[in-house]
């Protein structure tokens, strides 16, 4: 597998840098124009339209390794999975879009996190783990940056980490990351919990994931997150080159969750992806990308209670209304890209609806989302609330900033 991406990640470099039109174009945006694409004269080696040029260059999407179900127990042990199942909830922090350094704001997030642990209750006031959205390391060089990045930002946070990758964990650099995702997968899809050689005197375990999509069954809560690839925008799960497998697994999975809940518990279902389906400023919205999904979860007959994402580096929030299967739903979408790079205006969550989501809040800044999902004695969860937490990176304070709760009983938020 490491050799097919290896040449895959080679042809795509040569091809990259070979392209070239007979004569110069106007633009350096080959489409700035208002002809329709079906009236353009292609450009050649891309075609008529900036997406096309995205799709041609994205990057396969490594298989995953076995079963890509993990439990809560493969992440943290038996014991703590059992014991986080009997105290009737479990809680998560979730952010993305760090990659910066320990005395940035990326350490400061990670110090403001670690404040939700408490030792003496280790399973029903602490965190289960931090899961990560992506673009964990930024630039060339990657297997080396880990160190600065990853590590050192995170030596006080006492939770396990685990993450799907974003753009700039995936891209291609010939001399220095010649493998999309390599240096991702080395730290998070490992053979075992192992502390690397590049953490050095810091202990921090790298992650056993199945691959860089994944399921994460655990007590009150299902976790479905996907790779959304490589290109800057839009995201993609599927595609000519990083194939179907990723979206046939959603389908796989999702139909797998629905089946489960009518033997068993009804657990909440939070679903991932580094590029947001909805977003007001930073990046654009990947919406080819939500019709994959939405079509995964119209075949499976059920849809997420929250949606997480990254990559605008700002914090929005957004519900979208819709029915399905006969019910009326109230779903929260929330872009948290917090995490510590750079930070990007955005406009002001305004109320005002747009097709079939509502854009609710917003905040330029850092911090990350503690996530709760209750649950009752039979194992269902009957509440899912996330909780962003802004971080003022001069005094080092972390102040709730915005809450949403969705009651799972009649899918309404409040």
């Amino acid at each position: 597998m490491k050799t097919a991406l290896k040449a895959r990640s080679a042809k795509s470099a040569s091809t990259k840098t070979t392209k070239r039109s007979a004569t110069p174009l106007r633009f350096a945006h080959p489409f700035f124009t208002t002809t329709p694409i079906a009236q353009r004269t292609p450009v050649p080696g891309v075609g008529t339209s900036l997406m096309a040029h995205i799709q041609g260059n994205l990057e396969t999407v490594p298989a995953v390794k076995g079963k890509s179900v993990m439990q809560l127990a493969d992440v943290i042990g038996a014991q703590a999975s059992a014991d986080i199942a009997a105290s009737g909830s479990i809680k998560f922090h979730s952010t993305g879009d760090t990659g910066k350094g320990a005395d940035t704001p990326q350490g400061d997030v990670a110090n403001a996190m670690s404040t939700d642990f408490d030792a003496s209750k280790p399973h029903t006031a602490s965190p289960a783990c931090f899961f990560h959205l992506g673009d964990v390391i930024y630039g060339p060089g990657k297997d080396n940056a880990y160190r600065g990045e990853f590590y050192e930002p995170y030596v006080h946070y006492p939770g396990k980490i685990i993450a799907i990758p974003g753009n700039h964990d995936g891209e291609v650099f010939p001399k220095s990351d010649p493998t999309t995702l390599k240096a991702f997968q080395a730290n998070f899809c490992a053979a075992s919990q192992t502390v690397p050689p590049i953490a050095g005197t810091i202990f921090r375990q790298t992650m056993n994931q199945p691959g860089v999509y994944w399921w994460l069954s655990a007590p009150f809560v299902d976790i479905v997150a996907m790779y959304s690839n490589a290109a800057e925008n839009p995201g993609f799960i599927s595609g000519t080159i990083p194939g179907q497998a990723q979206k046939n697994w959603l389908i796989q999975t999702l139909q797998t969750i629905a089946a489960a809940r009518k033997t068993g518990p009804r657990k909440a279902l939070v679903m991932a992806t580094h590029h947001p389906p909805f977003t007001a400023g930073g990046h654009s919205p990947s919406t080819q990308m939500l019709a994959d999904i939405d079509g995964a979860c119209t075949t499976a007959k059920i849809m997420p209670d929250l949606y997480l994402s990254g990559h605008a580096h700002s914090y929005q929030r957004y519900t979208r209304e819709l029915n399905f299967n006969g019910k009326a739903l109230q779903i929260p979408y929330i872009v948290a890209g917090t995490g510590g790079i750079n930070d990007q205006a955005i406009v002001a969550g305004n109320g005002v609806k747009t097709g079939d989501h509502i854009f609710v809040k917003s905040l330029q800044g850092y911090g990350y989302l503690l996530i709760a999902a209750q649950g009752d004695a039979h194992g269902n969860a009957t509440t899912l609330t996330s909780t962003m937490f802004q971080v003022n990176i001069t005094t080092k304070q972390k102040s709730q900033y915005d809450q949403v709760t969705v009651n799972l009983a009649n899918s309404t938020v409040r």
